[in-house]
């Protein structure tokens, strides 16, 4: 095992580096004034999800133009995790029989899950789960201003 991940620089400035190890700064991603927009593919419940929390993570720096790519897997799990639980609903059976006659689980239960499990793990890279947004907390940018303020920048 490699050992944990690597923590961000400017959470362990925040932390006040305790082990002394020398800090990379890392490249800062251009940032637009808005909030960008959905890309052209994602429409229906994929476009929802874009539009709902972009916004707010616009505001807090963790949507730039590199992350697009990754909100927009986030967005596609979203949708397809949509359709699977409406497909669920409509057909109000988790089982199936097979040709035989025996019992299987519903395959769309399977989409359900793996979408979701996509959605988790891709969501935690954006903060967008409570566990996921400890790190974070004390750096949005409504909060008050610190001595370690100069040091992000």
């Amino acid at each position: 095992m490699p050992g944990p991940p690597p923590e961000q620089p400017h959470l362990r400035l925040l932390k006040g580096n305790p082990g002394k190890r020398r800090v990379r700064v890392p490249p800062e991603p251009a940032r637009t004034e808005q909030c960008p927009e959905p890309p052209a593919h994602l429409t229906g419940h994929a476009r929802e999800a874009w539009l709902h929390p972009a916004p707010e993570l616009h505001r807090l720096n963790l949507l730039t133009v590199l992350d697009l790519g990754p909100f927009s897997a986030y967005c596609c799990a979203y949708a397809h995790w949509q359709q699977a639980e409406q497909a669920l609903q409509r057909s109000g059976e988790l089982t199936i029989k097979t040709a035989e006659g025996h019992p299987r689980v519903n395959p769309l239960v399977r989409i359900a899950s793996q979408a979701m499990d996509d959605m988790r793990r891709i969501g935690a890279e954006f903060g967008l789960s409570p566990n996921a947004r400890l790190p974070l907390s004390g750096i949005t940018p409504s909060s008050p201003p610190s001595e370690f303020d100069g040091l992000l920048k």
